[in-house]
Formats: C-alpha cells, structure tokens, sequence
C-alpha cells in the first residue's frame, strides 16, 4: 500500500494541487456566503495548495547538487513546516466565524485563542528551525533527513486540533449535521496520518491527507450552503403560499361578502350562490379538472349573478316567473355581471362565468343565443349547478321541486338544454347524495313530536321493505288533557322524499299515496291500500302481554305488494298484513297521535329479512308477465332492480331481443330495462367475487366500477327521437327492443337504438382472464319474450 502511493504520490499531489486551484476559483464566485468565511476559505485553499505544492518541489530537487535545487529543497522544506501550522492558524478562524455567525456568539471563545496562538508559536518556530537544524537538516548531495526536533514539528498540529475538537464538542448544536462531518474529518483524518507519518519515511501523507480534507471541507461547505440556500427557499415558498392562502381567504370573504350583499334583494335567494359554487366544484372534480382549474369554476359559480344587484325590485320581488313576465329585464343580468366582474383584469374566468352562464347547450339561451362548444367551458359547468340548485330551492312564485324531478330534468334535457357531459355528472351527485342520506341519519324520523290535534305533526316516515325494522317509543298524554280521547296512531304512506303531503300541489309533486291508519287498538281506517286485515295475537287475547308503562314497538316488513306489522303496547298485541296497489310503490311508516307527547323514538333494523311465504296474501297477485317465456324466463321488476335475469356468459358476440313494457306506477324516464355486465365466481348476481362491469340503461344513462373497468359511453338523439313525453308513453303501451353484445378480449362494446335513443358503450377491462355475464333488470318494467340470438 505504502509502496503504491510513494511510487505515485507526486502526481497525486499535483492533482490534489490542481483541486485546491479550482476550489479557490470557485469560492470566488460562491454567491450566499458571508465575506469573512469566503475569505478564510479561500487563505485555507491556497495554503493548502502551496503547502502541496512545496512539498511536491521538495521531493522532486531532492538529492539534486545543483545551485537552483540547492534553493527550492531548502524553500520547499520550510514553506511545507510553515504552511503547516497555517493550516491549523486558517482553520481556527473558520471555527470562529462559525461559532460567531451561526453560534451566535459574542467573542471567540478561550480555547481558540489560545489554539491561534499556538499556531503563530508554530510558525515561528519553523523560521526558527530553517537556521539551526531543529525540525530537519541536509547532507552533502541535498537530501532531506530528520533533525533531533522532528517531533516538536508535530505537537501544534496534533495538539491545536485536539483543543478546536473540544470546542467543537462543547458547541455542537450551532453546526449543521454536514459541517460537523466535514469539522471532525478535518481534524482527525490529519492527525491519524501524522501517527502514521512517524513510522513512514519518504512519504508526505500527513500534507496529502490536510489537502484532501480541505477540498472535503469544500465540498460538505458547499452541500450545507445549497440545503441553507434550499431551506431559506421553502422557507420562501411556504411564505408565499400562505400569503397566497392569506390573499386567497381575503378574496373569498370578500367574494361571500358581496354574493351575500347582493342576495339581500331577494330573501328567497339567500346562500344560493355558495350552494351553486360548491356544486359546480363538483361537477368539476369530477370531469377531471385539476384543483386550480377547480378553484376557477367555484369563484365564477360564486359570483355568476352578481348582475341581480343591477335588476330593479319590483321585476325580483314579483309573485311571478321573472323570467317569464320580465324577460327584456331579466336578459340585462349577465351583462351587468360582466361589466362588474370585468374590472378583476387579473381573474378573467370571472366576467366569462357571469356572461355566459345563462347560455343554453341548443342555443335558446341569452344574452347572445351561442350553443354547444361555443360555450365556454366553464359557463356550461356553471349552467347546470346553478339550474339544479334553482330547481331544488323554493321561490317567491313556486315551491321547490323533488329532488327527482330535477333528476328527470338533467336527463331530459342532456343535450338540448345542458352540456351531456355536465348534466350526467350532475346525475351522478344526486344519486351520490340520495344514497348517502339513505345510509345516514336524514332517512330517521324525528325523536319527539307533540301532537293536540290529530294529525297536528307527524314523523318522517320510516320505509318498509325487505328488511324488518323495529321501532319503539313512548307516548304520554298532554298535561292538560284532563278527559278526551289521547293516543298514538300510524299512517302508512308513500311519498318520495318519505313526508306526509296534504296540498294537491304537493300532493301531485311528491306522488303522495296515503295506504292508510292504524291504531294501537282494533281500529284501522283504509285508503288506497286494497286490503287491511288485523289479527289479535294470543298473548293480548290471554293478558300477557307486558312492557313499561306508555311503552311501544312496531315491527314491520314487507315482500312486494304485501307488509306485515306487530303493533305492541303495555296491554294490547296485534298483527297486521297490509296489501298495497302495485308492488312498484314505496311505503313508510309515520308516527301521529291526539293528545300526547311521543317521545324516545328509535329505529333499528334487525337482521331479519321478509321472504317469499312470510307474509300471508289477503290479495290477488298483481302480474304483467303471464306471456309465452323464450330463451330466459319472463321477469316483473316491481322497484329499482328488485328482480333480474340469469346471466348468459359473454364469449364472443351476444344479442338479447326482449319485450318491455313500464309497469301502471312508472312516471319517470328511468323507468325502462337495464343491461347489466358484471362477473362472480359462479355466474350469478350477488356470487362469490362479484364485480360490476357496467350498468346500461336505456333512457341512456350508465354506471359501473370504474376502478375495475374504463368505459366511453356515448348516447344520441335521432332524428326519431319524438321527446321523452312521447318515450314515456310509448314504454308503456310496451315495445320490443334488440340489444348486441361483442367481446374481444378485454373490450366489451354494446350498442342499442330504442324510440330514437341510440347507446354506444365500450368498456375495457382491467383483467382480461375473466368471465362476464349479461343480465336484464330495470325499474317498474315488465320484460317478457327474452331471448338469445
């Protein structure tokens, strides 16, 4: 190893020297560096490069007689003892500046003085040495040899590191983790040399080692710098983000400010303008946009109908459509919008939300009558969240409407009045919405109701279906009632926002059906339910029936057209079987009384569920399906995908040809078949490891797993399209429909064409090893003939 490095020390030395000459340039132009450390850096580097670089000279006219080698041995040798301890002399003012900048330290502390100190003594004594032989002296033929004060040449520089090492220890926490590495190196690679340098003869190991650590002190100096550098700039960055967030709250409260401002002229108005941004934000999301793109559509939606504060009160506060009566008046707002937003030249999506936002996808918007693509984007978005929330709100001049009827509105209208691709994600978020408020609190009914008149406040109501509820509650009198009747009663109903309605307004919106009342008694009064029966059960005929006092519990459950109730109070059991008109309707259970208080209501469901034979028929079955059966049997879907077909399994090309007609109760336009592609384990719905491909539905709307498939689904109106009117009715008179099916490895293509209704869907899988079935299902519809081609 020795060996190796002596027969090529002198060219690592002019390499190590040339290092040395690059850093000193490089210090030159290191920007973000205080004056006195660059200064200090830069002295370390050219003592360490003539230190190497004498030390090179030394060796080279050693053992040369002549006159000029005579000098540079004698030169070389002493610059190399007195660079030496300059070395020591630089690197303690490194430390100091260190320790007074980053440490924050009022004055040097002792030790490096006195380390300093040490290493002025050492310099002078190798001036000192260069005229008495103390450290070293020469022979005749110019060599090099060891004076008997070799070793005093070695104490400054192994003792004055030592004493900076200590400092160093004592005030570790003012370093970074990098310049610490590069301190300790810097000392210590030195000194293991110098033990090493005593019993090695020709070898310079201890000058090559303090060159080497003091480009390594460079380059760790430089690494700190850049994380300093790096640091100082997310310091930067974060401090303009959050002057960003700071801005951008400043902007918002003053945007709601004013939104709120504006909305005072018309009460019915209020918080619409938040409602219609967080929606549009939605829709957003949704399409794909990314968060600044989203940010841009929720501040446009926010502030779209600034241009109301420029409509006079008399057109807003009439008990009539404005847009209807005042149609001229009502034009102006958007371009009064625009011309306010305009003067925000930094946020331009602004006045282009406001002007166009009332522009319709077929054109018979305003104010300028442009359609389709020649919308902007961001105002078709807007468009349909603020046609939903306009829909869903009540007005001065008519109520609001189900959520539903919005529903059918997007679909009607996907196309001609909004953009297809907005209005569908703006299906989407109901649906999203209506399920999370099934599965949340918003379907339970209140916990108390006081009621003097009979009816005078009723609960919203609790479903019945397939699942067996309980529910249980207590019911006192009213303080007052001295004498009178005061009891808790039923009302069995459908609606679709699951309320008791009692206007034909509302009556005619909400589709209210009223099944009937039951009392916790013998009586029972009918309505539109076909039959009522009740039965007393043993335990109440015999006594034993037992509960705490005012204490009582209804279970109920259904299976299609027929439910089934066991009413108990503290001295009263009875079993009732309600059979309903159509098994396509919903039904709910309201809680009323006369006279009482009910209080402590709960619902749970039990776990059970209501089969075929459960519940005892007390009327005629009600089909639409007793037809001649093809290829799959006929099936009736009296709700939501209550029944479907087997699946058939899709290998290569599949057409499903089939009979459909909506039953009596259907009114909607998604009351028409399905076309289901999914996989399980066995085939079947619901099997082992079932997964939903795709959901088609006829009226041209499509759901599945995205996460498991990607789909492009494309739905047009043909020129034989006669209007969704015409569709609906023509659903119901029944019509046959062809669907065709196609795989090719891991792409699934379907395409059908119904009363002008043309479906194109492809879907791609993610796992092309697996088997996938098509199955029929729909909404109050009746399929029959099915067959397979």
């Amino acid at each position: 190893m020795f060996e190796l490095i002596r027969s090529h020390q002198l060219n690592v030395m002019l390499m190590l020297c040339g290092a040395c000459f690059i850093l000193v340039f490089l210090l030159i132009f290191t920007r973000f560096m205080s004056g006195s450390r660059k200064i200090v850096l830069i002295m370390m580097e050219i003592t360490a490069f003539f230190l190497l670089w004498f030390d090179r000279m030394a060796y080279i006219f050693s053992g040369d007689p002549g006159e000029r080698a005579y000098i540079m041995v004698r030169v070389s040798n002493f610059a190399v003892f007195f660079l030496t301890s300059a070395i020591v002399f630089f690197f303690n003012l490194y430390i100091i500046d260190l320790l007074t900048h980053e440490g924050k330290l009022p004055a040097p502390p002792k030790p490096l003085v006195v380390t300093g100190t040490l290493a002025v003594v050492g310099m002078l004594l190798s001036v000192v040495s260069a005229f008495t032989g103390l450290y070293y002296y020469f022979d005749e033929a110019n060599r090099y040899h060891r004076g008997q004060g070799f070793l005093i040449a070695y104490i400054i520089p192994v003792l004055g590191p030592l004493i900076q090492y200590f400092v160093i220890r004592r005030y570790k926490k003012s370093f970074s983790r990098l310049i610490y590495y590069s301190l300790f190196l810097y000392i210590f690679v030195p000194i293991a040399c110098g033990i090493l340098q005593i019993f090695t003869y020709g070898i310079s190991i201890v000058n090559m080692s303090m060159v080497a650590v003091s480009v390594s002190l460079y380059i760790f100096m430089y690494l700190d710098l850049n994380n300093t550098v790096e640091h100082a700039h997310e310091i930067e960055i974060n401090n303009m983000k959050g002057e960003k967030e700071r801005m951008k709250k400043l902007f918002d409260q003053m945007a709601t400010a004013f939104v709120s401002a504006v909305e005072k002229k018309d009460d019915f108005a209020r918080g619409n303008a938040i409602r219609i941004a967080d929606y549009a934000k939605k829709i957003a999301a949704l399409a794909g946009k990314d968060e600044e793109e989203c940010e841009k559509v929720y501040y446009s939606a926010l502030l779209h109908d600034v241009g109301l504060i420029g409509i006079p009160d008399s057109v807003i506060k009439h008990d009539t459509d404005p847009e209807k009566r005042d149609y001229e008046e009502m034009r102006k707002k958007p371009l009064i919008g625009a011309e306010i937003l305009s003067s925000i030249t930094e946020y331009p999506y602004l006045q282009t939300g406001a002007h166009y936002s009332h522009e319709r996808y077929n054109g018979t918007g305003y104010p300028e009558g442009l359609k389709g693509e020649e919308i902007p984007e961001i105002a078709r978005i807007i468009g349909v969240a603020d046609a939903y929330v306009t829909k869903i709100t009540r007005k001065r001049y008519r109520d609001a409407q189900p959520e539903f009827m919005a529903r059918e509105a997007f679909i009607r209208g996907a196309g001609d009045e909004f953009d297809p691709e907005y209005a569908a994600i703006m299906v989407k978020i109901m649906d999203s919405e209506t399920n999370e408020r099934v599965d949340g609190d918003a379907g339970k009914p209140e916990t108390e109701i006081e009621c003097r008149e009979y009816r005078e406040k009723v609960t919203r109501g609790v479903p019945v279906d397939r699942k067996i509820r309980r529910i249980a509650f207590d019911c006192d009198p009213l303080p007052d009632t001295v004498e009178g009747f005061s009891a808790p009663s039923i009302i069995l109903f459908d609606s679709y926002d699951g309320r008791i309605h009692y206007s034909e307004g509302e009556i005619e919106r909400y589709g209210y059906t009223e099944y009937g009342e039951i009392w916790f008694d013998r009586h029972s009064v009918i309505t539109a339910a076909v039959n009522i029966e009740e039965k007393e059960t043993e335990d109440s005929r015999a006594g034993k029936v037992t509960g705490k006092d005012h204490g009582y519990e209804i279970r109920a459950g259904r299976y299609k057209d027929h439910l089934k109730l066991v009413m108990k109070s503290a001295d009263f059991e009875k079993e009732v079987t309600v059979a309903l008109p159509s098994a396509s309707k919903a039904s709910y259970i309201g809680l009323t009384g006369e006279n009482c208080i009910i209080r402590n209501i709960s619902t749970e469901t039990t776990g059970e569920t209501v089969g075929n034979g459960d519940i005892q028929r007390i009327a005629k079955t009600v089909s639409y399906i007793e037809h001649f059966e093809s290829d799959i049997g006929n099936i009736q879907i009296d709700q939501t995908r209550s029944a479907s077909t087997e699946g058939v399994e899709l290998k290569n090309r599949l057409i499903l040809r089939f009979h459909t007609m909506s039953l009596p109760a259907a009114t909607l336009v998604w009351n028409c078949p399905y076309i289901l592609l999914y996989t399980s384990g066995d085939g079947s719905i619901g099997g082992p490891d079932y997964r939903e491909i795709d959901v088609v539905k006829l009226d041209g709307e499509n759901d599945g797993d995205k996460e498991f498939t990607r789909n492009s689904f494309v739905m047009r109106k043909t020129e034989e399209f006669k209007g969704w009117d015409y569709w609906k009715e023509a659903n119901k008179k029944g019509l046959n429909c062809e669907v065709i099916l196609e795989r090719k490895k891991d792409q699934i293509s379907l395409k059908t064409k119904n009363l002008g209704i043309e479906i194109e869907s492809t879907t791609i899988l993610k796992e092309e090893q697996i088997k996938v079935y098509a199955a029929l299902t729909g909404d109050q519809v009746a399929l029959t003939d099915i067959r397979i081609v």
